[in-house]
């Protein structure tokens, strides 16, 4: 069966140059080294006008990022989506090294839409980028053990980046220089369609590649449909004439299909897909198969890239238009989700390809173990729950107000390529600023902070003073969605839930107790309102009752005396029409 796949690989003819990938050279169980691929791809640059490789920035590992543009017409720098003539795809590869597929199917894909003259014809209405390999740290870091549970390559690089950072949690926070580069890359090319290459863990089946779509409530309602109703079933019909149906990422609610059924993935600005839909591009997560051997895996990743570059070609003047209508859409949109809960009252039938899952006692445990019986295959109709519904949601304000004291921030908008202005002398403003109510935060790290989840706010209009220097972000522009999903605390993924702002949430002034006592005293004396308040809240709280301590700090809260910015979110909504910037 192997080397009935192996034969059809999409190869060219050695002579007289050999320009068989590293993987094609091999045995159908290796994969291109970092060195190898790059490369490779500047072997192509060299002997193809059509091709152009550099550096698109820097790495954790001290080496570049590296960006492979194809376009048949040399038109290889960036140009803005509405002043474009066709689409652009672009294609990451290697951000989990230890998941390399992507990284040889690219560079035989690559070369082949510029040998072959059918494929070269597809590139008519499309510009191709590719990111060789993302993850060049770990993909530096190579090993034959990590991926415990995966069927070859012989050898291969690691998840973590030089910093041990998963790059598929960084996209948001970017604590990695990999993730600020791509931002970089990202806005330059600001691509119609991104593919990020992977491969799965998790359950047996019949499946040799799975996929994530970007979830279709995230997007723009013309994208969405674009989505849902042309370019999905254009790629499932052509992956079944290459005799590889697609299925939907496979995350059962349960531990086998005989659970609830399929669960979508909601893929928040943490991750890649996440990232891409809030500048209203479509994106695709391609998992293949772990239990799959690795020539097949490679395969069916370049069948999947190429019936997706056929179909962009062929429907390129409907998917400029689909984007642009998501455009304006966002330049009219006032209320903007924050967070989501899927909705299990929905659900759409989809034909499954599985294997029964069954027990047995472990050799290990003795204990029931699951495994997937290979001789009792099964397709059927299961549920497929992939409708999510806001949970929180917010206005959109006409600017944020951002202090320079918060360089961190200001530096990831700037990546994103957020406008930002400045104003041009000290003045106070009157906005609308949030104070932390609550909020929870995990008691272990996750990739490098303490993550706050179930944030909630108590909004109010301050006067606050602002000097000059500090930044406007106005939100009429197509950077508005992304800074509604960092700079809004309540959001997944904010800057606030990355713990970029922690140093509000404690108190830098007190008192001592033996000493509030009598100014305590002394402000419930001058304020009967105050003590009757207080009088109330004890009939309320019979902890707060019972406690001296905890009474003299209501007091102090209650007070004057209290610091204003404590819990006080730095960054204002601004409503209130033209600001003195520069």
């Amino acid at each position: 069966m192997l080397s009935i796949l192996l034969s059809t690989l999409l190869l060219v003819s050695a002579p007289p140059d050999d320009w068989r990938t590293p993987f094609e050279k091999g045995n159908g169980n290796t994969t291109a080294t970092y060195a190898e691929c790059i490369a490779y791809y500047k072997k192509l640059d060299a002997a193809y006008p059509e091709i152009q490789v550099r550096e698109a920035g820097t790495t954790d590992s001290g080496e570049p990022l590296h960006e492979v543009v194809v376009s048949l017409d040399g038109q290889f720098q960036p140009s803005v989506p509405t002043g474009r003539s066709r689409p652009v795809v672009l294609i990451q590869n290697g951000i989990h090294p230890g998941e390399p597929e992507g990284i040889d199917a690219s560079m035989a894909l690559v070369r082949d839409y510029v040998q072959k003259k059918e494929l070269r014809r597809q590139l008519e209405n499309v510009t191709l980028v590719v990111i060789p390999i993302y993850n060049v740290d770990g993909a530096l870091n190579r090993n034959s053990t990590t991926r415990v549970n995966q069927d070859g390559p012989e050898s291969y690089g690691f998840r973590g980046n030089a910093r041990n950072l998963d790059l598929n949690r960084d996209y948001v926070k970017q604590d990695s220089r990999n993730a600020r580069s791509f931002a970089d890359l990202f806005r330059r090319w600001q691509p119609d369609v991104f593919v990020d290459t992977h491969t799965s863990n998790g359950a047996d089946y019949q499946y040799f590649m799975t996929l994530i779509a970007t979830q279709k409530d995230k997007l723009a309602p013309a994208l969405s449909e674009y989505l849902t109703q042309r370019l999905l079933p254009a790629l499932n019909t052509g992956m079944d004439k290459r005799k590889s149906p697609l299925t939907p990422y496979v995350d059962f609610e349960g531990r086998t299909p005989d659970a609830r059924g399929l669960v979508g993935f909601l893929e928040t600005p943490r991750y890649s897909t996440g990232y891409t839909t809030l500048f209203n591009t479509i994106g695709f997560v391609t998992e293949t198969h772990m239990l799959k051997a690795y020539a097949p895996r490679v395969q069916v990743t370049y069948d999947f890239l190429d019936v997706l570059l056929r179909f962009v070609h062929q429907d390129a003047g409907t998917l400029t238009q689909a984007r642009a209508q998501a455009s304006q859409k966002l330049s009219e949109q006032q209320a903007f989700p924050l967070a989501w809960k899927l909705d299990t009252t929905a659900a759409e039938k989809v034909n499954f390809r599985g294997y029964t899952g069954r027990t047995k006692p472990s050799d290990v445990s003795g204990q029931p173990r699951l495994y997937y019986d290979r001789k009792a295959p099964f397709t059927r109709a299961i549920n497929y729950y992939n409708t999510f519904r806001p949970t929180v949601t917010v206005s959109r304000p006409q600017a944020y107000l951002i202090p320079q004291a918060w360089g961190e921030v200001l530096d990831r908008l700037r990546t994103a390529g957020v406008p930002l202005q400045r104003l041009r002398r000290d003045t106070t403003l009157t906005a609308e600023v949030y104070y932390i109510s609550d909020y929870k935060t995990s008691p272990r790290p996750y990739e490098g902070h303490y993550l706050h989840t179930s944030v909630t706010v108590r909004p109010t209009q301050q006067a606050l003073p602002y000097h000059r220097g500090d930044y406007v972000a106005r939100l009429d522009n197509t950077t508005a969605r992304f800074l509604i999903e960092t700079l809004e605390p309540q959001a997944t993924d904010s800057y606030f839930a990355w713990g970029f702002f922690d140093s509000i949430l404690q108190q830098k002034e007190h008192f001592s107790e033996y000493v509030f006592e009598d100014v305590a005293a002394d402000l419930l004396r001058r304020d009967p309102a105050l003590r009757e308040q207080l009088e109330k809240q004890k009939q309320q709280d019979p902890a707060l009752a019972k406690s001296g301590a905890a009474q003299l700090e209501w007091v102090y809260r209650h007070s004057k005396y209290y610091e204003p910015t404590h819990l006080r979110y730095p960054i204002a909504r601004w409503q209130g029409g033209a600001l003195p910037v520069q």
